[in-house]
């Protein structure tokens, strides 16, 4: 059974596999990190947001950070949204992060939890939209690598 938990200091040896080449990383970190590859410094960076952890068992199975944009508690966003890459395709993004949204209504009060997602990583996006996220209409673009890329913002409003 999935569930969340606070993130613990040793979850970070797992996840730091989990982007094994540039086009993983990118895709995860928004170049926000820094330059490939990704390491327990540059993982240290997440720190200043909340973080949770996704368990299976006693198994690391995914990861995200949830903060406040510009200090309001009204809205929360996901950010740093990974799950583990053996365990992709079965189930494990959407269920941790509909615990995410659990909390972010039930435990902060939010009214809006948004995210971002390159245009081009359609598994993720398919992810969030079939647990409710939809597209905000905003866009923003990154240059990673010497591309621009565009990122969709999505969200999701407490009913």
């Amino acid at each position: 059974m999935i569930r969340i938990r606070p993130f613990r200091g040793g979850d970070e040896q797992e996840i730091l596999k989990w982007c094994p080449d540039e086009d993983t990383f990118y895709k995860w970190s928004f170049g926000v990190l820094g330059e490939f590859p990704l390491t327990g410094e540059k993982f240290a960076k997440t720190e200043k947001y909340s973080r949770f952890t996704a368990i299976d068992g006693s198994d690391v199975v995914g990861f995200f950070t949830v903060r406040n944009p510009g200090q309001r508690l009204e809205e929360l966003r996901f950010g740093f949204v990974i799950v583990d890459p053996a365990r992709r395709g079965q189930g494990i993004g959407k269920t941790m992060l509909r615990q995410g949204l659990s909390y972010a209504f039930t435990i902060y009060q939010a009214k809006r939890v948004s995210l971002g997602v390159f245009e081009q990583n359609r598994p993720a996006f398919a992810c969030y939209s079939a647990i409710g996220f939809t597209r905000t209409g905003e866009t923003e673009t990154y240059s990673i690598r010497g591309e621009e890329l565009e990122v969709i913002e999505m969200a999701v409003d407490r009913i």
